[in-house]
């Protein structure tokens, strides 16, 4: 497998990014609303910071992620319809800004409340504004229904990977999948 893009499938190094980052949204997501199960308040501050180090492992894979893109070309788009084009087109754009937008929210909830920022308690963060009671609670709203919205892209997403590769019988999916081989010329019958 190569570590670059090719122009039938992803490289490696795409992939890791894709599947690491995917893998800590959700667990961390998970992670997160879980956060009322813990047992006293000390645990509670342990899970939290977990919970904001691994928002902030999210944001710096991103920017890596984000370099990688630029610096190598996608593979070719499978055909499909325009309007699936340009709907697929849509969902990758509006994830990759909640991506972004989701940890930059809870720093900025962090900030808001006046809290530490550590990263895996190796060294702070600084804040990203000055804390401010009276928008706690609603900058702690945008950040949950930032979650909540990209967990509603990522059902599509991976909608529309699965139709690829059940409906469509195409490469779509399986050019994305670790150690997956993209079959030649697109060779699924529909």
């Amino acid at each position: 497998m190569s570590f670059r893009n090719t122009e039938h499938q992803w490289g490696s190094v795409a992939k890791f990014f894709h599947w690491t980052i995917a893998l800590l949204i959700i667990g961390n997501g998970i992670f997160g609303l879980c956060m009322d199960l813990a047992h006293g308040p000390m645990q509670q501050i342990n899970w939290l910071a977990l919970h904001k180090s691994i928002g902030l492992t999210v944001l710096a894979l991103f920017l890596l992620r984000v370099l990688w893109r630029l610096a190598n070309r996608p593979p070719r788009d499978e055909p499909t319809p325009r309007w699936q084009h340009y709907v697929a087109h849509g969902v990758h754009t509006t994830l990759y800004a909640l991506v972004a937008l989701l940890p930059l929210s809870g720093w900025w909830f962090n900030s808001i409340a006046g809290k530490p920022l550590q990263f895996f308690k190796l060294f702070n963060l600084p804040a990203l504004t000055a804390a401010n009671d009276d928008t706690r609670r609603l900058w702690h709203s945008v950040h949950e229904y930032l979650f909540w919205f990209l967990v509603l892209l990522l059902v599509l997403h991976v909608a529309g990977a699965v139709k690829h590769h059940l409906v469509d019988r195409d490469n779509t999916l399986r050019r994305m999948l670790p150690f997956a081989r993209v079959r030649p010329n697109n060779q699924g019958e529909r």
